[in-house]
């Protein structure tokens, strides 16, 4: 069942915005996402949070300032997702800019699993490395930080993930959820955890005089990467977040970003001026993603990497191809999918647990979010490892923690769960195959004790109506040039609207020409070809469709149900 609900907002604090300047409608949006002072909004880098404020990181800056004096060896050990990789590439960039000698390693997922493993620790001692850097993961790998000791290679940690109950014996750990940090933003993204890092480093080689007589790098040249990281990784766009996405799409949008980003927009056909957080989280991301779920990440890090925009094109074709065979994979899972719960009710439980030994373990997690979307349950998608294990991917509703909700399986059922970790809304976890079934049930109790049925009931929330003025081409670039994302979403509204044609257009979306008592608008409805009745209630977005060297508006059906107009 889907209830369309609108968001509720502070009058006062819509009302406070409108008095400097906001329209009321933007001050509506604004006030129904906790916004009530216009500073708020100011994406200037004068108004990011200091570095200063995150445990260890100067600790880490005199560290890492050390080790370029004496010219030692850095390795990065990355992670296989594109925060992971974009982490990796900051880290690259920004401390080979600041006069490191580095390299970085990334575990192929299939072979080695996620984190600084022992098994990664003696793959990179191969390179003999004095210093390991993680990025976006190391903050559980209490076992690979002790190999790493016992093997003479120092460990330094920048991870943004929960920890466990003990933290690894690392030099230096720089996590803004790690005990006893009171960095006002606990939502970095791994990406934005470097950023930060270098940021500190910059400011240990300037009080030590490196810049005396030579210019400071600049590296806001990085915050393209770090906009693309933040986003991909679907960390909630607090304020401080919106800051570095915001400050990255301006590098992108003129055309300053790096030549791994432009690749990739240019093979998917984007228009570098009118990118948003969208093409980062729906189009480049994907892209990037690909590499790691399928083969080997090193291939997106190189392509982000990459200073030569031939090879980086190159690159960006193999990765948008690695992506549609992706897309066949995935549509081949959630087929089988949802042929094997068409023999049960997926609403009779409060959560869905699935293995199936052809799936590609590269692919479930997006599997367990197609399937979270579709039934508004908290969902782990299985397939096979080596060694008689299997790893899942879960993805969660916003009532349901799901590395919180694992914690408690483990601690009821010590001898199930080989390991896992994660966030509030996506999880990772392996298990033997024979206690797949033990898991299931015991993952459902769980739910079950944390759930109400009314917390799986999809809501999809509006910011209401919008009036015939409001449905311009203006309104409609001004609201894709925002910053929108997890926690900060895009503005949906709804209305009531008579179809007045409807064709199906590429095979599977729906060409609509929706009216009301005083106006007229094109729309489309992605991906569905059902046709509709002949009056909807919709919810929508506004948007523009650029063809021909035209700009028209159009609404973008996001939900719709039959109305009596």
């Amino acid at each position: 069942m889907i209830q369309i609900r609108q968001r509720s907002y502070s009058v006062d604090a819509a009302r406070q915005l409108i008095d400097t300047g906001i329209t009321p409608l933007f001050a509506r949006i604004y006030a129904a996402r906790g916004i009530g002072n216009v500073t708020q909004l100011n994406t200037s880098l004068q108004y990011l949070l200091p570095f200063t404020q995150l445990k260890n990181v100067q600790e880490m800056a005199c560290l890492l300032a050390d080790a370029i004096a004496t010219q030692r060896k850095l390795l990065i050990v990355a992670d296989y997702d594109a925060d992971g990789a974009t982490a990796c590439a900051v880290g690259l960039r920004g401390l080979r800019i600041l006069g490191a000698q580095v390299d970085f390693i990334v575990p192929n997922r299939f072979e080695y699993g996620y984190g600084l493993t022992p098994e990664i620790v003696h793959l990179a001692a191969q390179s003999t490395p004095d210093i390991l850097i993680t990025v976006d993961n190391g903050i559980a790998s209490v076992e690979g930080v002790a190999e790493a000791n016992r093997l003479g290679m120092q460990v330094l940690i920048t991870d943004h993930h929960l920890p466990g109950d003990a933290l690894p014996d690392a030099l230096c750990i720089v996590n803004p959820n790690q005990p006893g940090c009171n960095f006002p933003s606990k939502n970095l993204a791994g990406v934005g955890v470097m950023f930060y890092v270098l940021l500190a480093l910059r400011a240990e080689l300037r009080a030590r005089g490196a810049y005396v007589e030579q210019a400071e790098p600049n590296l806001g040249t990085l915050l393209d990467l770090v906009a693309l990281g933040t986003v991909a990784d679907v960390v909630k766009l607090d304020e401080n977040n919106r800051i570095l996405v915001q400050q990255g799409l301006q590098r992108i949008r003129s055309m300053r970003a790096c030549c791994g980003i432009n690749a990739l927009l240019q093979v998917a056909g984007k228009n570098y001026a009118q990118v948003s957080s969208y093409e980062l989280g729906f189009v480049v991301g994907p892209r990037l993603n690909a590499a790691g779920r399928l083969e080997d990440m090193s291939l997106g890090i190189a392509c982000l990497i990459s200073d030569d925009a031939t090879e980086a094109a190159k690159i960006a074709t193999q990765l948008d191809t690695l992506n549609h065979t992706r897309r066949n994979i995935e549509a081949d899972m959630q087929q089988a999918a949802l042929a094997t719960l068409e023999h049960i009710t997926p609403t009779d439980s409060c959560s869905l647990t699935l293995f199936d030994e052809t799936w590609h373990q590269g692919v479930i997690g997006i599997l367990a979010s197609r399937l979270k979307d579709l039934y508004h349950r908290p969902v782990i998608a299985f397939a096979r490892s080596l060694n008689g294990e299997i790893k899942g991917s879960g993805r969660s509703i916003p009532a349901l923690h799901l590395r919180d909700a694992l914690d408690l399986v483990s601690k009821r059922h010590p001898h199930l769960l080989q390991k896992f970790g994660g966030h509030a809304m996506a999880a990772g976890l392996s298990l033997r195959e024979e206690h797949f079934d033990e898991f299931k049930i015991a993952f459902e109790a769980v739910a079950q004790s944390l759930l109400s049925p009314a917390d799986l009931t999809r809501i999809i929330e509006t910011d209401g109506l919008l009036a015939p003025s409001e449905f311009t081409l203006s309104i409609a670039r001004s609201l894709e040039q925002q910053v929108w994302g997890q926690s900060f979403p895009q503005p949906f509204f709804e209305g009531e609207f008579t179809v007045a044609s409807q064709r199906i257009v590429g095979a599977k979306h729906l060409k609509l020409k929706l009216t009301t008592s005083s106006a007229a608008y094109d729309a489309i409805h992605f991906f569905c070809a059902d046709p509709m009745p002949a009056c909807i209630r919709a919810v929508f977005n506004l948007a523009i469709n650029e063809y021909n060297g035209n700009s028209n508006l159009q609404l973008i059906v996001r939900h719709w149900q039959k109305a009596d107009i």
